[in-house]
């Protein structure tokens, strides 16, 4: 099976995800003459937004240039594929969670939001390390280059390291709100800083 039928569903499954975050926008209830009073209310939303928006968006070209160093899809990867989708369409709860409980101010919620988005992302993390694996594994369904087999070593371990931070996250959140949250930007900062490392590397490749 060729790459591009699981690259034009795995596209799809991401433009649903990002559509379905755009929905939770709606026109605030306001008195007339007071409608930028009520916009400015809505700022979690649009925060919660604007963070998951660059974090899915990292995700897909994560994917969508990995994946130009597979050559062909086997059973397996296709599996594994699912795997990762999987915890990534889950993004848009935790979502809405954080914008929910930044708008109450209530401390614990805003720890309770912030410690499940955390799971979801050490998911994701974590099925691109079993994604990286099989794929190491199985040599023969990569690009046949050199260069290829260099990057594919270079980033092998990337998902780990956000699977650390992550995990900090977790465990500083119950006592930390606000440095739990920075953590959780920063394992979102991390995935894009990787991705400019990747897609340099697969640059130098697909060109």
């Amino acid at each position: 099976m060729k790459p591009g039928r699981l690259q034009a569903f795995s596209d799809g499954v991401f433009a649903i995800l990002i559509t379905i975050l755009v929905l939770e926008f709606h026109v605030p209830a306001y008195r007339t003459g007071h409608l930028w009073t009520a916009v400015l209310h809505q700022w979690p939303i649009l925060f919660a937004y604007i963070i998951s928006f660059l974090y899915v968006g990292t995700l897909w070209l994560f994917h969508h240039d990995y994946f130009n160093t597979i050559a062909q899809i086997d059973r397996g990867l296709n599996f594994v594929n699912l795997v990762v989708l999987f915890p990534i369409t889950l993004v848009d709860y935790p979502t809405n969670l954080i914008a929910s409980a930044l708008a109450s101010g209530n401390q614990s919620d805003m720890k309770t939001a912030f410690i499940i988005y955390d799971v979801v992302a050490l998911l994701i993390s974590a099925s691109f390390k079993l994604l990286y694996t099989y794929v190491n594994r199985h040599a023969t369904l990569r690009v046949k280059q050199a260069k290829h087999t260099k990057l594919h070593q270079k980033t092998k371990d990337d998902p780990l390291r956000s699977v650390a931070i992550y995990a900090i996250a977790l465990v500083v959140t119950p006592f930390s709100t606000w440095l739990g949250a920075l953590l959780l930007l920063a394992g979102i900062i991390f995935h894009t800083v990787a991705y400019f490392r990747l897609s340099r590397s697969t640059k130098i490749v697909i060109d």
